[in-house]
C-alpha cells in the first residue's frame, strides 16, 4: 500500500507541473498573441495615418485669372494639411476633350477629390464621376454649366463650388458711368462658353435698362478673334468682355485691333482689363479658389456632402482700371477706381 501510495503521490506531482508549465505556456502565448495583435493594429493606424490625400486640379487654360484661382486652392489645402495632401495639377490647355481625358484619368487614379477651374473642366468632370467628390471654380453659373433647371442655389449631387460671377447691373452701371454719350454696347465673347452667352443675356438687359442699346459679337475659337473684334469696333461705342476664358488667352489680339479703332472695352475680369480693357469691376480670383479650398477641406476632413452646400461667391469686388490704355485714349477714371496692379 505504501509503495502504491508513494507512485500515486509522483503521479500526481508530475501531473500538476506539466499543467502548470502548460499553463504558464499558454499564458505566455495569450500574452505574445495580444502583443502582435497591438502591434499589428498599431502598424495599420500608422499606415493610415501616413496615407495622402489625393486631390486632383484640373484647369482649362493657362490665363492669370484661373492660374490665381488654382494657387488659392492649393494654398487652402497646404495649410491645412501640409504634406499628407497630394496635389495634382494638371492643364488641358483649353482644350475641352483634353479635359475629359484629365478627368477620366483622375478617377482611375482613385483622387479623393477633383477640383475643376473654369465651366469645360466642370463639366468634364462631372461626367467623369458622380462619386468622387468635385469643387468648381471661376464657374459663373453652376445652373447653366451642369443644365439644372430647377435651380436653388445648390446641385444636390457630388459637385459645389464658387462662382466668379460679379455683379453684372453695376458693371452695366459702370459703362454708363465711364461712357455716358455712348449710345451702343458690343458684347464681345466666345460662343462656344455657354457662361459667357448667360452673362451676355443679362447685362443685355441691365444696359436696355439705362437706355443703352447692345449687340453680340460672338467668335467659335481663337482663330476668329480679331475678325469679330474689328466688325465690333466698326459697329458700337464701346466694347464688354465677360468673363471669358477664350478671351482671356487672346487679350493682345483683340486690343490691337480695339486700341488703334479708339474703342473703350470694360472687362468682366481683371486679367482680361490687364490685357486690353480700360476698367473692370473685378473679384479676386485667388480669393475664389482659396474659398474653393476650404470647401474641399469641409468635405475632406468634416465628411461634408458637396450637393448640399451652397455655391459661394467672391465677398467684394472691386472697380480698377488700366492706367496704360486709359492714358493711350484719353480716359480719366474716376477717383474712386484703383490702378490695377
Amino acid at each position: 500500500m505504501k509503495l502504491k501510495q508513494i507512485i500515486a503521490a509522483v503521479l500526481a506531482a508530475a501531473m500538476i507541473t506539466a499543467m502548470t508549465a502548460c499553463s504558464s505556456n499558454g499564458g505566455e502565448q495569450s500574452q505574445q498573441g495580444s502583443e502582435q495583435s497591438q502591434s499589428q493594429s498599431e502598424e495599420q493606424s500608422q499606415s493610415s495615418d501616413n496615407e495622402k490625400i489625393k486631390v486632383g486640379v484640373l484647369q482649362l487654360v493657362q490665363h492669370e485669372a484661373l492660374d490665381a484661382a488654382t494657387q488659392g486652392f492649393v494654398d487652402a489645402l497646404n495649410e491645412k494639411f501640409g504634406d499628407k495632401v497630394e496635389i495634382v495639377v494638371q492643364n488641358a490647355f483649353g482644350e475641352s476633350p483634353t479635359c475629359g481625358i484629365i478627368a477620366n484619368q483622375f478617377v482611375s487614379e482613385k483622387m479623393n477629390l477633383i477640383m475643376a477651374n473654369a465651366t469645360p473642366a466642370l463639366q468634364a468632370a462631372a461626367a467623369a464621376t458622380d462619386s468622387i467628390p468635385i469643387v468648381g471654380t471661376s464657374v459663373t453659373d453652376y445652373a447653366t454649366a451642369l443644365q439644372i433647371s430647377d435651380w436653388t442655389g445648390k446641385t444636390g449631387s457630388n459637385i459645389t463650388g464658387t462662382a466668379d460671377l460679379a455683379p453684372l447691373s453695376e458693371q452695366a452701371a459702370m459703362i454708363k458711368e465711364l461712357f455716358p454719350d455712348a449710345k451702343k454696347v458690343g458684347i464681345l465673347y466666345c460662343s462656344a462658353e455657354p457662361n459667357s452667352a448667360y452673362q451676355a443675356k443679362v447685362i443685355k438687359d441691365e444696359l436696355s435698362a439705362l437706355g443703352l442699346e447692345s449687340e453680340e459679337f460672338t467668335f467659335a475659337d481663337t482663330n476668329d478673334v480679331a475678325a469679330v473684334t474689328s466688325n465690333a469696333c466698326a459697329a458700337v461705342d464701346v466694347l464688354y468682355i465677360p468673363t471669358d476664358n477664350t478671351a482671356a488667352t487672346c487679350t493682345e489680339a483683340i486690343n490691337n485691333v480695339a486700341q488703334p479703332a479708339g474703342i473703350p472695352i470694360v472687362a468682366g475680369e481683371a486679367g482680361i482689363c490687364k490685357g486690353c480693357g480700360v476698367a473692370t469691376l473685378s473679384i479676386s480670383y485667388y480669393d475664389i479658389g482659396y474659398i474653393a479650398g476650404e470647401m474641399a477641406i469641409e468635405i475632406l476632413s468634416e465628411g461634408k456632402n458637396p450637393g448640399d452646400m451652397d455655391i459661394r461667391f467672391a465677398p467684394e469686388v472691386t472697380k480698377m482700371y488700366n492706367a496704360d490704355i486709359c492714358t493711350a485714349l484719353g480716359i480719366t477714371p474716376p477717383e474712386d477706381y484703383s490702378p490695377l496692379e
